[in-house]
C-alpha cells in the first residue's frame, strides 16, 4: 500500500469517526426532545432500557419519598446501561462499545439538561411525535453502526450467539413494561405507549435500512464485468443462469440473482452504471432470507 492509499484510508477513517459522533450526538438530542417534551409530559412510556429508566423513576417518586436523592430518568438511563457496556467490551467490539458510550452519556445529559416544555396535553399527540422524533434518532445512529445501548447490545450478543433474530426479547420486554405501567399508573396511559412504540419501530425501520433485504434480478451481456464489480464492492453472493434469451430482439443474455440489503441501493446502482450502464435491473422486496446472509462485523 503506497502513502497516497494510506492517506485515503486515513481520511475515510476520520470522516467515519466524525459521522458516529454525529449520529451520537444527534440521537441524544432528539431523545432528550421525545422525553421531555412529548413523552414525559403526556405521561408515556417509550420502549426498552429508556422505558425502564421512566418507570423507575416514576415508582421512586410516588412510593419512596424516602429515598437521599431522586432516581431521575436520566441517572437511571445511564445506570442501567453500565453492566451492557462490559458486555459490549467483552462480546462485541471495543470501537462499538465506545460509539455507544458517548451515544448513552450524551443523552443522559441532554435528558438531564434538557427543559420539560408542554407543547400539548393530547396524549395521542404526544405518543406519535414523541415516537417520530425519538425513531429518527435511533435509526439515524444505528445507520450509522452504532447503537443505542440497552436491549440493542443485548440483541446483538445473542445474535452472535445464536445466529436468530431476538425480536421476541424485545417484545415480551416492553409488554412487561407497559402491563406494569399500566397496573400501576392507569391503563389509558399504557394504550398510548403501545401506539408510542410502535410508531418508533416504524419509523426506525424508514430510516435504518439495512435490516430489509431485496432480490436483484439483472439481465446483462457483460456477466463477468458485473460479477467482479459486485463481489468486489458489496461483498454479496450470486446466481448464474445462462443462455436468457430476450423476447424481442432474440439476444442471448446472462441473468444474475442476488440478495442486497436496502442500504446498498445506492451501491448496486453505482456499480450498475459502471459495469454496464444498459443492464436491465428489478428489485424486489425479500420476505425471508433462509440460508446464510453476509453482514460486516460489528467492530
Amino acid at each position: 500500500m503506497n502513502r497516497c492509499d494510506i492517506q485515503v484510508d486515513d481520511l475515510a477513517r476520520k470522516h467515519q469517526n466524525m459521522a458516529k459522533i454525529s449520529a451520537a450526538i444527534l440521537y441524544g438530542i432528539c431523545v432528550s426532545i421525545a422525553l421531555n417534551f412529548f413523552w414525559e409530559e403526556g405521561g408515556i412510556y417509550a420502549s426498552g432500557v429508556t422505558g425502564f429508566a421512566q418507570f423507575i423513576h416514576t415508582v421512586t417518586s410516588k412510593f419512596m419519598p424516602f429515598l437521599p436523592f431522586p432516581l431521575s430518568t436520566s441517572l437511571m438511563l445511564f445506570v442501567l446501561n453500565v453492566p451492557l457496556f462490559i458486555l459490549a467490551w467483552f462480546k462485541i467490539g471495543h470501537h462499538f462499545t465506545i460509539y455507544t458510550f458517548i451515544a448513552v452519556v450524551f443523552s443522559s445529559v441532554m435528558v438531564q439538561i434538557m427543559p420539560f416544555t408542554q407543547l400539548t396535553a393530547n396524549p395521542i399527540i404526544c405518543a406519535i411525535f414523541g415516537a417520530v422524533i425519538n425513531g429518527f434518532g435511533t435509526g439515524m445512529a444505528l445507520k450509522n453502526d452504532i447503537s443505542t445501548g440497552g436491549l440493542d447490545i443485548i440483541g446483538i450478543v445473542l445474535r452472535k450467539k445464536t445466529g436468530r433474530s431476538v425480536g421476541s426479547i424485545n417484545i415480551m420486554f416492553n409488554v412487561a413494561l407497559v402491563f406494569a405501567a399500566g397496573f400501576l399508573f392507569g391503563w389509558e396511559h399504557a394504550l398510548y405507549s403501545i401506539l408510542s412504540i410502535f410508531v418508533n419501530g416504524k419509523v426506525i425501520d424508514m430510516v435504518y435500512t439495512r435490516q430489509q433485504k431485496l432480490q436483484v434480478m439483472i439481465i446483462t451481456d457483460k456477466p463477468q464485468v458485473v460479477i467482479q464489480m459486485i463481489q468486489d464492492e458489496m461483498r454479496r453472493g450470486i446466481t448464474i443462469v445462462h443462455d436468457v434469451e430476450g423476447a424481442y430482439n432474440r439476444e442471448e443474455k446472462t441473468m444474475l440473482f442476488t440478495v442486497i440489503s436496502r442500504f446498498e441501493m445506492h451501491d448496486l446502482e453505482m456499480v450498475m452504471k459502471q459495469a454496464d450502464d444498459h443492464a436491465f435491473v428489478s428489485m424486489t422486496e425479500a420476505v425471508k432470507i433462509l440460508g446464510h446472509f453476509y453482514e460486516p462485523k460489528i467492530k
